[in-house]
């Protein structure tokens, strides 16, 4: 117990000595602060090598889709009407007009992608899988069966494609089944309309919410970015907060659709950093109020990791394909990496969660391990390619015992269950 203590507050002390606090990242990385916007890394990490005797003989993720256009017509339309009327009426500075002429090269190809994943998406999916595979060559060495479901959505369809078929390059051998189904949407989008075995859940706020006025939010980026495209903004539709935000959605996107630098100098990575602690906060209240209406993802997890282990399963692999609004509650409801403490000071929340961990092509995934005599399991988490960790106790980290994982996820789905609404 004591090398099990030392451990876990050792951890916090580690992080700080590297100088990984969310606000020394974002000094580093400023395009962090993008937060579900922010394209996945695709960087090398390390990874801590199994305990002598043990192999990976399973794997069960979870990934939202790629790099996408924006996911409504809305943002394109909006600012296809806001800056064509500000031209006409030569409200437009100097820089908004250089940026309403880019506007215009690339506004068909904006508009009639919105939606849909990008070629960086696709990219994203196939990177992931390769590494996937080459981290964990014992598991997909001799092939086997791999099961792959994606929600209803065609950016989470091709997200799925892209990750399988890379898989299939890595080795012709594994058999994989691709699904998108209103039978297996309560594996990836329980509260989707469509599935039929829908179940509404009591929302609940995160306690920093009675403390929101603590926080001082003195933003001052909208009324600098309308100055610096508009010479003013009367007579145009839409107020001050609707067009700032417009205008800061679609300067985040760029990087993801092969569109950046059309806005030259109107924003700054630099600048979407300083407001991003604020930000921060929308995004982890509304996760946070999800996170039971997503707990049967973690039973699918759970239930088809059983099955292997039983030997009920031949898989070798099950892969989920969906979105943000669904990953990021699942990673709260887990608590990994400390996102569930759910602190009362809102100053606080940057601590436990960054909404960077549920960039575009985010994913959890679960590698289970067996030792050599087939008895002992353990389990081991990466958010994002990298070793996190859960509320759990180990003297091994970051493996856990199989049975200490599957106890825990029971506990939480009970949690969950008491929060089911009747109808």
């Amino acid at each position: 117990m004591r090398k099990i203590l030392l451990l876990l507050s050792l951890i916090p002390l580690l992080t700080l000595a590297q100088g990984t606090t969310p606000l020394e990242q974002l000094k580093s990385e400023p395009r962090k602060a993008y937060g579900t916007d922010y394209p996945y890394p695709m960087k090398e990490v390390w990874l801590t090598p199994a305990p002598r005797g043990y192999k990976p003989f399973y794997i069960s993720h979870y990934g939202r889709h790629g790099s996408r256009y924006y996911w409504n017509n809305h943002l394109y339309k909006e600012l296809d009407t806001l800056l064509t009327e500000a031209h006409t009426k030569h409200l437009l500075t100097a820089d908004g007009e250089v940026f309403y002429s880019k506007f215009l090269d690339a506004k068909y190809d904006m508009i009639t992608k919105c939606t849909e994943l990008s070629d960086l998406g696709w990219e994203q999916h196939q990177y992931i899988a390769r590494t996937m595979y080459n981290n964990f060559r014992d598991v997909f060495r001799h092939g086997g069966n791999v099961l792959a479901i994606s929600s209803l959505s065609g950016r989470c369809v091709i997200s799925m494609a892209s990750f399988c078929e890379e898989l299939k390059q890595c080795n012709p051998n594994i058999e994989i089944r691709e699904q998108s189904s209103r039978s297996t949407l309560d594996g990836v989008v329980p509260d989707d309309k469509q599935n039929p075995l829908k179940k509404d859940f009591a929302e609940q706020r995160p306690r920093f919410e009675n403390n929101r006025n603590l926080f001082h939010n003195n933003d001052s980026l909208p009324q600098t970015i309308i100055r610096r495209v508009f010479t003013t903004t009367e007579g145009l539709p839409g107020d001050m907060r609707q067009i700032s935000g417009n205008l800061i959605n679609l300067y985040t996107s760029l990087p993801s659709i092969g569109h950046e630098g059309m806005m030259g100098n109107i924003i700054s990575d630099e600048e979407i950093a300083a407001r991003w602690e604020n930000e921060n906060l929308g995004t982890y209240t509304w996760l946070f109020t999800s996170r039971n209406k997503m707990s049967p993802i973690v039973r699918d997890i759970l239930t088809k990791a059983e099955d292997v282990i039983s030997g009920k399963s031949t898989r070798i692999a099950d892969l989920r394909f969906g979105h943000d609004a669904c990953l990021g509650p699942v990673t709260l409801l887990l608590g990994v990496n400390g996102s569930d403490l759910d602190p009362e000071d809102p100053y606080k929340v940057k601590d436990c969660y960054q909404n960077w961990m549920t960039c575009k092509a985010s994913n959890l995934q679960f590698v289970f391990y067996r030792d050599k005599r087939g008895q002992d399991i353990l389990v081991k988490c990466l958010l994002n390619g990298s070793e996190a960790s859960l509320p759990l106790q180990t003297d091994n980290y970051p493996y856990y015992k199989w049975q200490d994982f599957r106890k825990f996820c029971l506990d939480r789905l009970a949690q969950a269950q008491k929060n089911i609404v009747e109808n």
